[in-house]
């Protein structure tokens, strides 16, 4: 049986052992990079505060009378981590790089690791213990930037995990310009200190050159310039292959790839739906090429079935956890000739939508039934004991594809059945919040949603009673289902609360 973890990183034992060696190159480049990642604006409400926030880059805008200081944090971390990595050293001697390398056989493209096959079971994971990784099966995970990048390679290594690192490479939409030479330059020393930073750590698997940079893209020389950092790689870092992950694998995208960045070693999808288009690229776009897909999982908020309101309607646990399933075997195993692995998204747990649209863990740290489903993918076996079966909720005898349309004020059922495969004894948690109202694309930055009190009673059984809120609007309703030995399923339904009918 898997263990339960806390889902907190190791904290490093500094060391000054590398400090002179590297003290005045990292200031310089500090003090240097610094300054050019502020700009200073004029904006006409000097009251008003904006961010973004995203898988690969964060902007912060902080108002200082008629100006407004916009900060990039992302490569700011970037560059605070170049400028203190010598009090970061690992305290223990873990060894040199080991040899990673995209080689072509007769029966396609693999990749070898120390010499041997290294087929990447893998998940995108971050803010948990690798360990919950490594002791459910699989061997790798890959992050989005690199902060605490020293810390999660040392955490992998303990656990026997590999790492493809991601290079914070600034995406388009953003507003990063990719005909202005001088940033473009400065953005490269950064990728270059950086991979001089990490490229020996023995857990180390690949670089990523920037994360769905297509995304947005209108400048194709985004792709020149992430193919000067991928040249610089080769020559300072033998050993590691790159890639750069896109949204998508459509053949213009693939063309534009090997076109403007022909020195990546392989090319990194991230599908959702888009997943069922697997064979036609693997036919297509992806047939003389090596191919890593670096997201996939659940159906995405902008794929899945709408409510005459707008609201995205979420699939349950155990419903995710049957798509995962379907999905690796007909559709990843039957295309995986020049497939070198794969990474689930997302192993933790994120708002993006909801609290549990893409995470595989909740809040508390409980596993849910995906997880179950990744352990018997990764080992062919299920594990000892595994998670709750949930079905939709319903309330008021209606499910989330029926419209759930509530009268301000009145009390309705909510029900939700569970089963135990264990036959293990099940407590229930119900919640109510607001209906997010964010508009991010591609992993952006969503705060989190408070809960509603005191309009749930009967919360910790199977059927609750629910009295709609007494101001109109878009709510969501939540239940959760714990067995006693750790793990977890929810389900949700949206709801549309409404004046009574004159």
């Amino acid at each position: 049986m898997r263990a339960r973890r806390n889902g907190l990183f190791d904290e490093p034992c500094p060391s000054q052992a590398e400090t002179l060696h590297y003290l005045f190159a990292f200031v310089s480049m500090f003090v240097s990079l610094l300054v050019q990642t502020l700009i200073v604006v004029p904006v006409a409400h000097p009251t008003s505060v904006w961010s973004e926030n995203a898988h690969t880059v964060r902007w912060v805008r902080i108002n200082f009378g008629k100006c407004v200081l916009r900060v990039n944090i992302p490569i700011l971390i970037a560059i605070a981590a170049l400028a203190i990595g010598p009090f970061s050293v690992a305290n223990e001697q873990i060894g040199g790089p080991i040899k990673v390398e995209v080689v072509e056989t007769e029966s396609g493209f693999q990749v070898l690791r120390d010499g041997k096959p290294y087929f990447v079971k893998g998940a995108g994971a971050t803010g948990i213990d690798y360990g919950t990784v490594a002791e459910n099966g699989g061997n790798s995970i890959r992050t989005w930037a690199v902060d605490m990048a020293l810390d999660k390679l040392d955490a992998a290594h303990r656990h026997g995990l590999t790492v493809a690192l991601c290079l914070p490479v600034v995406s388009e939409r953003f507003g990063f310009d990719y005909d202005n030479s001088e940033r473009v330059q400065e953005q490269f020393e950064l990728m270059e200190s950086i991979v001089l930073r990490y490229k020996d750590h023995p857990a180390l698997l690949a670089w990523i050159v920037g994360n769905e940079l297509n995304y947005g893209m209108r400048n194709p020389r985004v792709y020149d310039a992430v193919n000067d950092i991928s040249k610089r790689i080769h020559e300072i870092d033998p050993f590691h292959p790159t890639t750069t992950t896109v949204a998508g694998a459509d053949p213009n995208i693939v063309r534009i790839l090997k076109r403007h960045a022909p020195d990546l070693d392989y090319i990194s999808i991230q599908l959702y739906g888009a997943i069922a288009d697997l064979p036609k690229y693997a036919r297509s776009s992806l047939r003389d090429v090596p191919f890593m897909i670096t997201e996939w999982g659940p159906l995405g908020h902008w794929e899945i079935a709408m409510t005459p309101w707008n609201a995205p309607i979420e699939h349950t646990s155990s419903e995710k956890a049957q798509r995962v399933a379907e999905t690796y075997s007909d559709l990843i195993l039957p295309n995986n000739r020049n497939l070198l692995g794969s990474n689930i998204f997302f192993w933790g747990q994120k708002q993006e939508r909801t609290p549990t649209w893409y995470s595989m863990f909740l809040e508390s740290g409980e596993p849910t039934e995906v997880v179950d489903v990744m352990y018997y993918i990764w080992n062919g076996e299920w594990p000892d004991n595994r998670a709750p079966a949930i079905s939709r909720i319903t309330v008021g005898g209606k499910n989330a594809y029926d419209g759930i349309r509530l009268t301000v004020g009145k009390t309705y059922d909510s029900k939700v059945e569970v089963q135990d495969p264990d036959g293990d004894p099940v407590t229930f948690l119900w919640t109510l919040k607001n209906e997010s109202d964010s508009t991010g694309e591609g992993g952006d930055f969503e705060e989190s949603i408070d809960d509603i009190p005191l309009l749930i009673s009967d919360r910790f059984e199977s059927t609750a009673k629910l009295t709609a809120p007494s101001s109109p609007g878009k709510y969501r309703i939540f239940v959760y289902a714990y067995d006693d030995q750790g793990n977890a399923a929810h389900a949700n339904a949206p709801m549309l609360v409404e004046n009574e009918p004159q």
